[in-house]
């Protein structure tokens, strides 16, 4: 493939990273609205939210494996057109059930996208360096995806109702439909194993009981089904991973976590997408009902958090050329763990609550941009060509998978911490503000007074435990070197042959 096409190619393949990116963070501020209209309870608004980005982790690994097998851009066709129709389904869902269930497809569909675009830029850039600046580039339109989400819902909601957010994705896949075999290249593995259906079946039980538990444990009195539910999810993951390490051709090559940087990065993606996800769902909560902007302002308040990311992406080949690179992710995740404690000063009023929780969330998103293009790059090239689909899976499933878990875990942390400070009288921030509505206003003053004090608390112990968590991953990449010499860890050639030691990241 001529360069000038390979370019022109990565900017077909930014179409699918942005919208899958976008539709991760879209409905932070479209719930409410859509809520609202469809009589949605507590719980099926946590499964609106949260349907997508379990099913994109639960199913991209097993898209990984099929792409190799049938063709990358095949597969990126077909999932593209999948995913135009599916939000069109959602955008005119009559029903909570019919969003959730298009909201899992949709997911489904967005796992189609992931990892055929990172293993087809392996395809179309063999060279290293051109490789690592186009994965940058990929990460760059992934965060940046994630901070237009919430700023294209911001003036949608605005204009439009709450089905325009989904319809955005319409024409930008069409564009890919019609641009993708022209300009990108078919790639499927000679030697790609045969789809291990039941290793679908276990990893999605898995994932999703596991889920289930965890959202639940907090919302129950009784907490008996939820904690049965995590006991067997963690059962049927536990035979996952038996039946991924007997397999002669895994869904799952879990092998590969024997490198010892490999398991850094993955393990990072995942913390990383759980403290970032859980911070991003408070600040923008934080934002609309504790400090009182609009949706669309708030949108904008908060896109410096996927920029940050964006530009510490942008500038990681940069800064890997100058020091080794686990120092420059590991540096990263230090400037990323100051930044969650500056959330920690954050007030529930007054004029340097704004200026400190914007600073907080752009340095906290500046620092992870080295582990997000670097740690991506060592990913998909420490295996050949031919596996980059599975190996580019199981980079997305840490991120996506992380990002959703955020949600629930730090979600339930910031539940918990509230109707403490709260007294049990109120459930939600949401739920305060509905109440004082129909109180007399000085009862009412008092109880919003009263709910964003404790809001305010639970950005707080997030900011904390995001801290904890960067600082910990940071000394995970710097212990996490590899044991013996770099060779263990080699890049590949289009051929499948090893590179020179030159090119080997670590």
């Amino acid at each position: 493939m001529r360069v000038n096409r390979a370019w022109l190619g990565l900017g077909v393949l930014m179409l699918p990273t942005l919208l899958v990116a976008m539709d991760m963070t879209a409905l932070l501020l479209a719930l409410p609205q859509l809520s609202a209209d469809l009589g949605a309870t507590n719980v099926e608004q946590l499964w609106i939210s949260d349907s997508y980005g379990f099913m994109v982790a639960g199913m991209v690994i097993t898209m990984g494996t099929l792409g190799d097998r049938i063709g990358r851009r095949r597969l990126l066709m077909i999932g593209a057109a999948a995913f135009a129709v599916l939000s069109v389904v959602a955008a005119f869902a009559a029903g909570p059930l019919t969003l959730i269930v298009a909201r899992a497809l949709l997911g489904v569909a967005g796992a189609t996208l992931a990892p055929s675009t990172l293993a087809l830029i392996t395809n179309m850039f063999p060279d290293g360096r051109q490789r690592g600046q186009a994965i940058a580039i990929w990460a760059t339109c992934q965060f940046t995806g994630g901070a237009l989400g919430p700023v294209l819902a911001g003036f949608l909601l605005q204009h439009f109702w709450w089905g325009s957010v989904f319809l955005v994705a319409v024409p930008a896949m069409a564009l890919l439909l019609l641009t993708g075999p022209v300009l990108l290249p078919e790639f499927r593995g000679g030697q790609a194993g045969r789809l291990d259906l039941a290793g679908v079946g276990l990893s999605l039980v898995a994932v999703l009981l596991i889920v289930y538990g965890i959202k639940q444990l907090t919302a129950e009195s009784v907490p008996v089904v939820p904690a049965l539910a995590l006991v067997a999810g963690v059962a049927v993951g536990w035979l996952f991973v038996r039946r991924q390490l007997r397999l002669e051709s895994p869904l799952l090559d879990l092998r590969l976590l024997r490198k010892r940087p490999f398991t850094a990065v993955i393990v990072a993606l995942v913390f990383a997408g759980i403290a970032m996800a859980g911070t991003g769902l408070l600040v923008t909560q934080y934002l609309q009902s504790v400090l009182g902007f609009s949706p669309v302002a708030s949108a904008v308040l908060f896109a410096p958090m996927g920029l940050g990311v964006a530009v510490g992406t942008m500038a990681a080949p940069a800064l890997a050329r100058r020091i080794k690179q686990p120092a420059a992710i590991a540096g990263g995740l230090v400037v990323s763990a100051l930044g969650s404690l500056l959330l920690v000063g954050v007030g529930a009023g007054g004029a340097a609550a704004l200026p400190l929780v914007m600073i907080g969330i752009t340095v906290l998103a500046l620092g992870t941009g080295p582990l997000f293009a670097l740690g991506t790059g060592l990913v998909v090239g420490s295996v050949p060509p031919e596996r980059a689909g599975s190996a580019a899976s199981m980079s997305e499933t840490g991120n996506y998978f992380g990002g959703s878990l955020g949600f629930a875990l730090l979600g339930v942390v910031a539940a918990v911490v509230y109707r403490d400070r709260m007294d049990g009288t109120s459930d939600s921030l949401a739920g305060a503000v509905a109440a004082s509505e129909h109180l007399p206003a000085d009862q009412g003053a008092e109880l919003l007074h009263a709910a964003r004090e404790a809001f305010t608390a639970c950005v707080h112990v997030t900011g904390v435990v995001a801290a904890i968590i960067f600082a910990g991953l940071a000394v995970l990449v710097l212990t996490m070197r590899p044991a013996t010499t770099p060779a263990a860890l080699p890049e590949y050639e289009a051929g499948g042959g090893p590179k020179r030691q030159e090119s080997v990241p670590w």
